[in-house]
């Protein structure tokens, strides 16, 4: 068993949220029990998670996308009123971390997906910053990157633009990052992956000669709250489980 306090603690100790201008709180969103025997961690706080969590007990729930998002109606009703109501019945935590989560350089989503995609010298562009690269284990056709992708993510990217008929150098940020193309770009990246693809971004790699790989938001950022929590459940000795709520985005 261990405190919701000392969790929370040690996990900003590690993630530095104050170090980041988000889109939404970091940290503890919903307070629920001071003992925490199991942590379940989710991508993102949808209600089949929350209903998933807690018919596993949980004591705590931890993910990548929380609530209170800037610009969203602060109204508590509807669906946002039923999984609060949710985790205030079953008295469970919700501790969420956004771009803290994402640039972190061990635990991080862009440091795990390179461990998935095994991605060599990855590095961030600049310190703490979002935008990861790094170099393919040998240089891959576009057709054989998009199968590579595909294989390890459980999900068929879209590919756009154009660049070199060999990949090497390669740069990425998880989730909805397709904004960053122009810093992969700058960085003389062969290609650039992230999650989601917007209008622009399929005239930005065709015009400015680079491969974008939309592999999918939910795809790109499963695993930076799986290693999050199995890192508390060593540090604490408590129980960590991850359930996974399909997204095809």
């Amino acid at each position: 068993m261990a405190h919701r306090d000392d969790i929370i603690r040690q996990t900003e100790e590690w993630l530095q949220p104050d170090a980041f201008k988000d889109y939404n709180p970091n940290g503890l969103q919903s307070e629920g029990k001071a003992d925490v025997r199991r942590i379940v961690s989710g991508v993102t706080a949808c209600q089949a998670f929350l209903d998933a969590a807690i018919e596993d007990n949980a004591d705590l729930v931890l993910v990548h996308h929380g609530y209170f998002w800037k610009g969203e109606d602060q109204r508590i009703q509807g669906m946002k009123q039923r999984r609060l109501r949710t985790l205030l019945t079953h008295d469970v935590n919700l501790l969420a971390y956004h771009l803290p989560l994402d640039a972190h350089e061990t635990l991080g989503n862009n440091r795990q997906l390179a461990d998935i995609l095994s991605f060599q010298r990855a590095r961030p562009l600049a310190p703490g910053g979002l935008v990861w690269i790094g170099e393919l284990p040998e240089p891959m056709t576009p057709e054989a990157l998009s199968a590579h992708l595909s294989q390890r993510l459980g999900r068929a990217p879209l590919h756009v633009g154009t660049g070199p008929d060999r990949i090497r150098t390669i740069a990425w940020c998880t989730g909805a990052a397709q904004g960053f193309i122009d810093e992969a770009l700058a960085a003389g990246a062969d290609a650039y992956v992230s999650g989601e693809i917007s209008e622009p971004t399929t005239h930005t790699a065709r015009e400015c000669g680079i491969h974008y790989f939309a592999a999918g938001h939910h795809a790109t950022e499963r695993y930076g709250v799986q290693a999050l929590g199995e890192r508390l459940a060593e540090t604490f000795g408590i129980e960590h489980r991850y359930i996974d709520i399909d997204n095809p985005v």
